[in-house]
């Protein structure tokens, strides 16, 4: 179902600062009961915090914000790109408050075609009647479809309306390579401590905030910084329901200023939100870093990245797999071992499922982190491959061939062909490489693990099969 886009006309400032939180003495005003994180939200770049980056003076950002509604040639589409709780939204509002424009928002989830087009179109009326610039905020833009973003095209390249476009996932992946050339994506960071810790402060300070009703206590600002996840968003959430608990205790005592406890904030929060979409870059951000970690030998990252899979939902299958990959991958024949405890991990987990299925795939992947490490295998078939692909495939000796149908002697098949258990060491002096690759040696095996005892072997047969 469609939805009316959100208009915003350029004019005086619509927010009304609101003293305490929702339910605390002080103004009445629908300002003063909208969420702290909506109160709070900057409205300048000078209020932006952890995007230093971005917002420096001349750079796009900002040129994009102090251009005027007539300075088309300042008025570059943007995507921006972060985690949640970093400050898209707030960019998105910053730019629209720049004189002689118009502000629309609409959100991916649920716009269509149809809302685009009317905004176009009412974007042109503008344009033409009032010169004003219309700014569309799109919101979570992956999620909309190729031919949707295909409709934004013509507006984007004309700069009939300046796009600032918000997603969580990366947008080479999930826009649309036209879009992208026509737009700057900036990239937002996760907010440090620091900065996490400088709003909330600004929160209990600021009359648009808790106006100074409230103390935070340095274990409830440290608490709040913590469980935050680099999200400003949530910070506020978790200090504005403190506030609301802490306000209710503190109703018998009629203490001024309240104080805001770690307790309270305990109380206020759930447990931390793990930053991990099943389907974005966090997924495989998180999967990278496992793997990386079980290569690295790192035994307690690999336990940590494992846990914050689990954690966040991950389908422990895929775990598995990955576990299998790298069990054959990195460690190979340094510990070949290794291999049939991956695989029985990952059957384990098949047939008993979860929450149990964490304890086969913990004790996999400590065993595959301290395992010894060789890659040997895996690149010695990629450089066959690689030689295949190139052309150097070659004819199959004639003494290989098969020789088992009817008239496949009469060919020459298997003529020569020496048998190899009837040689001392099961081992004959025959060429077994196609003509053309005579004396290639593709296995290296590596000085770790049970590989460094395979290479005096490898040494010895080779000087037999090659003589």
């Amino acid at each position: 179902m469609s939805q009316e886009p959100n208009l915003f006309s350029d004019g005086p400032d619509q927010e009304t600062p609101g003293p305490g939180f929702a339910g605390s003495s002080g103004s009445s005003s629908g300002r003063a009961l909208d969420p702290l994180a909506v109160r709070m939200r900057p409205r300048t770049l000078d209020e932006v915090v952890g995007q230093e980056h971005l917002t420096f003076p001349g750079s796009p950002l900002n040129q994009l914000v102090e251009a005027s509604g007539g300075d088309r040639a300042g008025a570059s589409s943007v995507i921006l790109w972060g985690p949640p709780g970093v400050g898209k939204t707030t960019l998105a509002h910053v730019i629209s408050h720049a004189p002689g424009r118009t502000f629309v928002e609409l959100s991916a989830i649920t716009a269509g075609v149809k809302d685009v087009r009317q905004v176009i179109e009412n974007a042109r009326r503008e344009r033409e009647m009032y010169g004003r610039t219309t700014v569309l905020f799109l919101d979570e833009i992956h999620r909309f479809s190729k031919a949707q973003q295909d409709a934004l095209l013509p507006a984007v390249e004309n700069r009939l309306v300046v796009l600032v476009a918000a997603t969580t996932e990366n947008p080479s992946f999930s826009v649309i390579s036209p879009l992208l050339s026509r737009s700057l994506m900036l990239t937002l960071r996760p907010l440090d401590d620091e900065a996490v810790g400088n709003l909330l402060d600004r929160a209990v300070e600021s009359d648009r905030g808790l106006a100074g009703q409230f103390t935070l206590t340095e274990d409830a600002r440290n608490f709040i910084v913590r469980i935050a996840g680099a999200d400003a968003r949530r910070s506020l959430t978790v200090l504005e329901a403190a506030a609301g608990i802490a306000a209710a205790q503190a109703e018998e005592t009629g203490d001024e200023p309240i104080s805001i406890t770690e307790s309270a904030c305990a109380e206020a929060s759930s447990e931390t939100v793990l930053r991990y979409d099943r389907n974005g870059d966090q997924h495989y951000d998180v999967v990278s870093a496992f793997i990386k970690s079980i290569r690295g030998s790192d035994v307690d990252a690999a336990l940590h990245y494992l846990a914050r899979m689990i954690v966040a939902g991950e389908d422990p299958r895929f775990i598995a797999r990955r576990v299998v990959i790298s069990a054959a991958e990195d460690i190979g024949m340094a510990d070949p071992q290794a291999l049939p405890i991956a695989v029985a991990a990952s059957t384990a987990v098949q047939n008993i499922g979860m929450p149990e299925g964490r304890i086969p795939l913990a004790e996999a992947v400590t065993y595959l982190a301290l395992a010894p490490k060789s890659n040997a295998s895996y690149r010695a078939l990629d450089a066959a491959i690689a030689d295949v692909k190139n052309g150097l495939a070659g004819q199959v000796p004639m003494h290989l061939r098969d020789a088992h149908y009817p008239g496949a002697k009469e060919l020459g098949h298997g003529e020569g062909y020496k048998y190899s258990h009837d040689y001392p060491h099961g081992v004959a002096d025959q060429e077994y490489l196609p003509e053309s690759l005579r004396g290639k040696s593709y296995y290296t095996p590596s000085t770790n693990g049970m590989e460094r005892s395979m290479a005096e072997r490898l040494e010895n047969l080779r000087r037999l099969l090659r003589p």
